[in-house]
């Protein structure tokens, strides 16, 4: 007999999705969802999810194989669409026989859908419009996240609220779709599976537990901010294809400004072409948030938040976030 009959009831679908207790997906967070956090996730009855990021096939492999040592539950891996090797990243996980790979940062390129499900995986994508959604599903993905610009990392330009009210009703009777975007607290998970979700995905809310290996200066600028202080990134040039990426303020904000404006001048010199010019803007960030989660520079690198930063006060254990999470849906869901 499960501890939260309704809220179980609810992500049947989602979980069984999953393989897994709950249907709650840890965002791919670069730096922060490798083999501890991920392992961590997945053990707690969630489902972990390693951020490839800029990481080479080695590395990818490597990593797929310390997180199996830690958990003999379902994980997944998230690979970047604009990644210059994903055919070689995909063949990675289609070695360790992954069960859930997540495509993300644009629509996934031509035979990537189909080299992933060629081995028997599952595809989880992202659609920041219902119309791109359809397309997607039709063309073979098997889940989809809406993501909010609430948000941690790179973000759209809507609302959580207002896309689950576009996408739900349209997709959810059908399809398997997560809401993902500012949730942290079990409440909000509660309204979202009512509107139909399959289930839901959290990143800032997890990634200053216990098990993450972010730096404790990391883990205390997130503890010291508020909604407030999670700001979007600016686009200094609007011929630079830029996603805006939702961030702690700070210098190393500023930096990235100056770094727009020196990519645009190399683009305008022709030193560059668009796609290496959107590749060394991918890599900042990857550079920047090195800084910030390794080696505990939050005023220059880059401290990657949600707008329900003000939710994360303290550093405990995955286990007890994902029961306190659990424990507040099903009480909301029950009040109803």
């Amino acid at each position: 007999m499960t501890a939260f009959p309704k809220t179980h009831a609810l992500m049947a679908r989602g979980a069984e999705f999953l393989g897994t207790e709950h249907a709650v997906l840890c965002g791919a967070m670069s730096w922060v969802s490798e083999r501890n956090l991920v392992a961590a996730i997945s053990n707690a009855g969630g489902f972990g999810v390693i951020a490839c990021g800029a990481m080479t096939p080695e590395l990818l492999d490597a990593e797929i194989t310390a997180t199996a040592a830690l958990t003999a539950k379902p994980f997944g891996v998230n690979l970047i669409t604009m990644h210059p090797r994903l055919f070689d990243l995909i063949e990675v996980c289609a070695r360790h026989k992954v069960g859930h790979v997540v495509l993300a940062g644009g629509i996934p390129p031509k035979g990537s859908v189909e080299a992933i499900k060629a081995f028997g995986a599952r595809v989880i994508v992202f659609a920041p419009t219902l119309a791109l959604a359809k397309k997607l599903f039709r063309s073979g993905a098997d889940a989809l996240v809406i993501e909010g610009s609430e948000a941690g990392g790179h973000i759209g330009p809507v609302s959580t609220s207002v896309l689950a009210q576009e996408f739900l009703p349209a997709l959810a009777a059908e399809h398997v779709v997560f809401v993902a975007g500012g949730i942290g607290r079990g409440e909000m998970i509660a309204s979202y599976l009512e509107m139909g979700a399959s289930g839901v995905q959290l990143g800032t809310r997890f990634a200053c537990a216990s098990e993450s290996i972010a730096h404790p200066a990391f883990k205390a600028a997130f503890f010291r901010a508020n909604a407030r202080d999670a700001v979007a990134s600016v686009q200094i040039d609007p011929r630079l294809p830029v996603i805006p990426v939702r961030a702690l303020r700070n210098k190393g904000s500023e930096e990235f400004n100056a770094k727009q404006i020196e990519v645009a001048r190399r683009l305008d010199e022709g030193v560059v072409d668009m796609g290496q010019a959107q590749l060394e803007i991918e890599h900042f960030w990857a550079g920047a948030l090195r800084r910030a989660v390794i080696d505990g520079d939050v005023e220059r690198g880059s401290v990657m938040a949600g707008q329900s930063v003000g939710m994360v006060t303290k550093e405990e254990p995955v286990a007890a976030i994902m029961a306190e999470l659990m424990t507040e849906c099903e009480a909301a869901l029950t009040r109803g």
